[in-house]
């Protein structure tokens, strides 16, 4: 399924300079050039390790989806906003781990996840084991994810 991301997701994993996990999950990921330029702030400011995102695809918002991340912008970020945005009119899946883009984008009946559903992905695709999974679970909350789970084996399902 076509895919967007937010900031927050794409800084879980570069964070444990696993960006090529997010790639196996959704190889067709894009990001609004807005997440690009916040992503690229964090590297600057060296609070991102710089990673090799050569594969994820940049979007441009279109004049309507513009226009709707600029009222969303009210209330959340701009990454967040034109993540938003862009998957609201191109029908996409949003990833963010961001509670108030979460909650907005869910009552804009988008379907949300995060970086704990990349990694229950993964799994799913026999792509990480459960411990494999945890493990980069638990790397993220050393670098600063706030994890409601400490176990995806803790995920209701």
């Amino acid at each position: 399924m076509p895919t967007v991301a937010d900031t927050t997701v794409l800084n879980n994993f570069a964070q444990i300079r696993r960006t090529d996990l997010l790639r196996s999950a959704y190889p067709d990921l894009c990001a609004p050039i807005q997440v690009w330029k916040e992503l690229e702030s964090g590297v600057r400011l060296a609070l991102v390790p710089a990673c090799d995102w050569s594969w994820l695809k940049i979007v441009d918002l279109t004049g309507q989806e513009q226009a709707r991340a600029a009222e969303i912008g009210r209330e959340l970020g701009p990454g967040e906003a034109a993540c938003i945005a862009a998957a609201f009119f191109r029908e996409l899946l949003m990833l963010s781990d961001d509670w108030g883009a979460r909650t907005l984008g869910s009552s804009l009946g988008l379907e949300v996840s995060g970086s704990l559903g990349v990694l229950d992905r993964l799994i799913l695709k026999q792509v990480l084991s459960m411990e494999e999974a945890d493990f980069f679970l638990a790397e993220m909350v050393q670098h600063g994810f706030r994890s409601p789970y400490r176990s995806l084996r803790d995920i209701p399902r």
